[in-house]
């Protein structure tokens, strides 16, 4: 009888433990809280030639609980008209008591113009919020490089801001582009907040400069950001600014090979949003005449609309001469967020309502037509 092989036993390999980094401020922070009331300006401060920082309190007093990149929708009676406008919020939600927002001077804007010109210390406005998922704390990572364009900075604002609050040990980049030197908007505080943190670089890239500027210049390129961020793979992106700037980071983003998942942005300009799908050949109004629309029950009101097949439920209640409150019209503000009751629409937001909501029946009637008949809780 012989004898049988000598076998080794190989342990297998321990598996390799990657960490899975957690939410800014997991634990420390609260969830978000909406929020819906008057607020009352404690200051306005000049942060540039054309932009201003404006801080706010809830009238009555109370905190705000929000993350940092997301926005709240402003109010205002301005020469007699409510105007609206969606502002994301410069402030850290680690100083719940007062609210800023950053706001840049639009040529021929209402609100801005009214922010700028015309809001005084005491004076009230009204606000709903926070909205939006642009945050670093809706994606967890180890490291994140923030983009920005003029005042898309403000959800830059908020986050470094947050970071230096908790002390976060991230890896954060940010990269701002601005057209000259007297457009950098807080460039002090962010300069002195990446001279006092581990892990915080901040680039300010100009396009108009004299000779004095001594930093990196010109328009957004693969080129220019592989040279300033060479280890740009890996890192959670966000990036905010105008439509053209965010095109151009875009593209340098996926030239350089960035991987789609990583990447984030947000717009509040209406113009910025995607173009929605063509119109039907009929008229919403020629199709209710002819009878092919589907019904909606305002379950409050007691109401019953026509919404012909195409046509958003905000357009039928404006139709039928049904007041609904509404901002601008295309799934941003969440102005007009109701609950349906029952039936199902196809919702084409644009941020203006978040995953949870959704799940809770809330929908956008500006951006939602009907699949069916609906009831909705108005």
């Amino acid at each position: 009888m012989t004898e049988p092989w000598p076998v080794e036993v190989v342990a297998p390999p321990a598996p390799t433990l990657y960490a899975v980094p957690s939410p800014l401020g997991a634990g420390v922070l609260p969830e978000e809280r909406p929020f819906e009331g008057e607020m009352r300006c404690r200051r306005v401060r000049r942060v540039t030639h054309d932009v201003v920082e404006v801080s706010l309190e809830p009238v009555g007093g109370g905190s705000f609980a929000f993350a940092p990149g997301q926005y709240l929708t402003l109010r205002a009676s301005i020469e007699g008209e409510p105007v609206e406008r969606c502002y994301t919020i410069s402030s850290p939600p680690t100083r719940p008591h007062l609210l800023t927002i950053t706001v840049k001077r639009v040529p021929d804007g209402p609100m801005s113009g009214w922010l700028h010109d015309r809001l005084a210390v005491g004076d009230r406005l009204w606000a709903s919020g926070p909205m939006g998922g642009f945050s670093v704390r809706e994606h967890p990572a180890s490291s994140y490089l923030l983009l920005s364009g003029g005042s898309g900075i403000t959800p830059t604002l908020s986050t470094l801001r947050t970071l230096t609050d908790l002390a976060e040990p991230l890896d954060v980049v940010v990269v701002h582009h601005t057209r000259s030197p007297a457009d950098l908007i807080e460039r002090a505080e962010l300069d002195a907040i990446a001279g006092s943190r581990d892990g915080v670089r901040v680039v300010w890239v100009v396009d108009e400069a004299d000779d004095s500027w001594t930093g990196p210049r010109g328009l957004m390129s693969a080129a220019q950001l592989d040279d300033l961020v060479p280890d740009l793979h890996g890192r959670e992106v966000f990036c905010c600014g105008p439509a053209g700037y965010m095109g151009a980071a875009r593209s340098a983003f996926d030239e350089l090979g960035g991987e789609q998942t990583r990447w984030h942005q947000e717009s509040f300009s209406i113009a910025d949003l995607p173009a929605g799908e063509a119109s039907p050949t009929a008229s919403p109004a020629a199709e209710r005449a002819a009878g092919a629309a589907y019904r909606v029950r305002l379950q409050r009101s007691g109401r019953d609309l026509d919404c012909a097949p195409g046509e958003t439920v905000l357009a039928a209640a404006k139709a039928a001469g049904v007041r609904m409150p509404s901002s601008c019209t295309q799934g941003l503000c969440g102005t007009c967020k109701s609950t349906l009751v029952s039936g199902e629409v196809d919702m084409n937001h644009a941020g203006g309502i978040r995953p949870r909501e959704i799940a809770a029946g809330k929908f956008l009637p500006c951006c939602s037509t009907p699949l069916g008949d609906l009831v909705v809780d108005i």
